[in-house]
């Protein structure tokens, strides 16, 4: 399954190019995992009850057609990866045009954390089985490997550096 969310593009959400910022995108694929939470009885409230939380790590995108100021865009959000026990989760999102024009791609990996302890953890059955409902057909399997492959490390410098 594929769940889908509506935008209506505000001035608010345009660049200085007149086109959709790219602040807005990120923002607009937030808004869309928290509406789909919330539709599935993942949101604010039951997250809080559950002292847990979703963290993004890693987030990239692909951009193919522009959106402006007074369009509508939806939004999809698909489950394209996870671990075994769903503690590591991959979202895909697509934002179309409301004739079908696909215009950017975003994919975002992240896990579940304990808000009291602050690392990560397994999900309640409930957001696990959500998850299930809404995995692509071609999901991967991901693994603490596939965290620690990611794109960018910390690396630490001297702050004697930073000329303020």
């Amino acid at each position: 399954m594929i769940y889908y969310h509506k935008f209506e593009v505000r001035w608010s959400d345009i660049d200085a190019n007149r086109h959709l910022a790219n602040s807005t995108y990120v923002e607009y694929c937030a808004q869309t995992r928290m509406a789909f939470m919330t539709k599935h009885k993942m949101g604010v409230s039951q997250l809080n009850r559950w002292g847990i939380g979703p963290v993004i790590l890693h987030e990239r995108y692909s951009f193919f057609k522009e959106i402006y100021a007074d369009q509508n865009v939806v939004v999809s959000l698909e489950i394209s990866g996870s671990s075994e026990d769903a503690s590591i989760y991959q979202f895909t999102h697509k934002f179309y045009l409301p004739d079908g024009t696909h215009c950017a791609t975003a994919e975002a990996t992240g896990v579940w954390i304990d808000m009291m302890l602050r690392k990560t953890t397994n999900p309640p059955d409930d957001i696990v089985e959500v998850m299930k409902d809404f995995k692509g057909e071609n999901a991967k399997l991901l693994s603490r490997e596939d965290i620690k492959a990611l794109l960018f490390r910390p690396e630490n410098v001297d702050s004697n550096l930073f000329e303020f």
